[in-house]
């Protein structure tokens, strides 16, 4: 970890992802900030929907990170996000990537790290660029669920399967430790992803890709849904459907990706 990202822990707040926004919008943020909290009363996830959490049985922090890159290079940062998680729960459960693949750990596309299907944890992604030629700020929200998952999916009352991290490993790390493995493992990441940028990320991610090679369909708000069979990403992190004989790419947006039936 790098020695100038600080760290805050409070035990309540509403949104960490929305107390970073707001030090960004106020033109505070100067060096990287991770903040967790013990109980998020207004969490969120992508595209406006609420993040329900119980503080015992989760885990839940947003990283403000600086990247010399424009807001329009980091296409594919949720992606290497979601590597980094990986990465940080294998090394704060003591466990191989392989014994992960194994236990059914997998990453769907964009955003969503799930484990036999169902959903493990969570990315949110804000932030941008003041003006040109200042840092992109971007604020990654996290979320883990612990243990607990089937109180969880009774909560979420939307027929969304839930996994836990207590149904991958016997011995759970405690909340503080796996907290900075995921830091430590963020920064990391983020560092080269701001060097490199996701190309040289692409066939590490398709290692995980929870829906390579399976009919899928994606649809969205307002749009009509898309059908083919899911061909991984390209350099810039979006979706390769192919659709008889060609193949299209999906780019970020509010999708949602499901096996075909």
């Amino acid at each position: 970890m790098t020695a100038n990202c600080i760290l805050e822990r409070v035990t309540e707040t509403r949104s960490t992802n929305d107390d970073l926004m707001s030090r960004w919008r106020a033109g505070e943020l100067i060096d990287p900030v991770a903040r967790i909290a013990h109980k998020q009363t207004a969490g969120k996830g992508r595209a406006g929907r609420a993040w329900l959490a119980n503080p015992e049985d989760s885990l839940c922090f947003s990283l403000a990170f600086p990247f010399t890159r424009s807001p329009a290079q980091l296409s594919g940062l949720s992606l290497l996000v979601g590597l980094a998680v990986i990465e940080g729960i294998a090394q704060a459960c003591n466990l191989s990537e392989s014994e992960l693949q194994q236990a059914g750990l997998r990453l769907k596309w964009p955003n969503d790290v799930v484990l036999n299907n169902a959903k493990l944890a969570g990315i949110l992604i804000e932030g941008g660029q003041a003006k040109a030629g200042d840092p992109t700020w971007m604020i990654i929200g996290v979320g883990i669920n612990l243990r607990n998952a089937e109180a969880i999916e009774v909560n979420l009352n939307t027929g969304l399967k839930v996994g836990s991290l207590a149904q991958l490993t016997k011995s759970l790390p405690d909340p503080e430790y796996l907290w900075l493995k995921l830091i430590a493992s963020l920064e990391h990441n983020l560092a080269a992803f701001d060097l490199h940028g996701f190309e040289t990320c692409k066939e590490r991610w398709m290692g995980w890709d929870a829906y390579r090679d399976q009919a899928v369909c994606i649809s969205g708000a307002g749009q009509e849904p898309i059908h083919g069979i899911a061909k991984g990403v390209d350099g810039a992190g979006a979706l390769l459907l192919q659709q008889e004989n060609k193949i299209i790419a999906i780019h970020a947006g509010d999708v949602s990706l499901r096996i075909q039936s």
